[in-house]
């Protein structure tokens, strides 16, 4: 396989064959977000990606998920993507799910048939970083999108029959607007009813625009008993009718959390209640990472 730059990839995908598909992200914009940072977006030749998926069958014997890198590979014409999959159920018959990024932008142009056609050849799930349901957060981090696009785009997906998992951001907020982070992050969720939720929390890399923010004083970060506070306050206030498994298991995370909501809520808030209470319980600072 051939890879440029650091290759980043959802956590549920550790076990998949990842293929670059294109370089670097569209918007990379992001304030938190570094991981593009040293890469000038491009596509790639679709040429040059059946190569790779060609040398990969010659060295994998056994290929369950694959994983179509970079930021938002979803950014392809349909065209492009179906020389792609159509390629991988050839070489990989064994594959039972292709994941790739997605931006909202991304999602809202491609029409309804066309997100059917990506899930009837392989596509099962499409990763959206949302970070927060705050309007006024998505402006200050400078996500480039809207809260309604958001909404729109996740809504879009499932109704097309593809699984859309929606990552969100503990403390990006600050202290200052953590209320408003938690409860429009929950109501945008109960809108969204995505089939999954992965909740981070922030950890800033120095290569990320925002850290010039906190060194300047003009962003605080959150301690670990604010992070659990305000978690603890989206998910009293999340709302779905149907299964939404949630998931806030990341390293970065404070406390690991995983359940199916709207039936484990209960229990997962009395995980975080009995953390705020033995501060014990807290990942120490040492091991978390990004």
């Amino acid at each position: 396989m051939r890879y440029e730059g650091n290759i980043f990839r959802p956590p549920s995908e550790a076990y998949s064959l990842i293929v670059q598909v294109t370089i670097g992200c569209t918007h990379n914009k992001c304030t938190f977000c570094s991981m593009f940072k040293d890469k000038q977006f491009r596509v790639r030749n679709v040429q040059e990606v059946l190569e790779d998926l060609e040398m990969a069958r010659k060295y994998h014997r056994h290929v369950e998920k694959i994983f179509l890198a970079d930021g938002d590979a979803l950014c392809l014409s349909n065209n492009k993507l179906m020389v792609i999959l159509e390629r991988i159920k050839k070489l990989f018959p064994e594959c039972q799910r292709v994941g790739v990024y997605g931006a909202p932008q991304d999602v809202l142009i491609k029409s309804h048939e066309e997100l059917v056609e990506l899930r009837e050849n392989g596509i099962g799930i499409i990763y959206i970083g949302a970070e927060s349901g705050s309007p006024k957060v998505l402006e200050a981090v400078k996500k480039g999108v809207t809260r309604e696009q958001l909404i729109e785009a996740v809504k879009k997906i499932e109704n097309a029959g593809i699984k859309a998992s929606v990552t969100f951001i503990s403390g990006l907020a600050g202290p200052e607007h953590m209320e408003e982070h938690a409860l429009e992050t929950a109501s945008m969720v109960s809108e969204m009813e995505p089939s999954y939720v992965g909740l981070l929390t922030l950890m800033v890399d120095p290569a990320a625009p925002i850290y010039n923010e906190i060194k300047a004083g003009r962003f605080k970060i959150m301690n670990a008993e604010e992070v659990l506070g305000e978690t603890a306050l989206m998910l009293k206030n999340i709302n779905v009718t149907k299964k939404c498994v949630f998931r806030s298991n990341h390293a970065s995370n404070y406390v690991s959390l995983k359940g199916d909501l709207p039936q484990d809520k209960e229990r997962m808030m009395n995980q975080l209640k009995r953390a705020m209470e033995n501060t014990n319980l807290i990942k120490d600072e040492r091991f978390r990472a990004l």
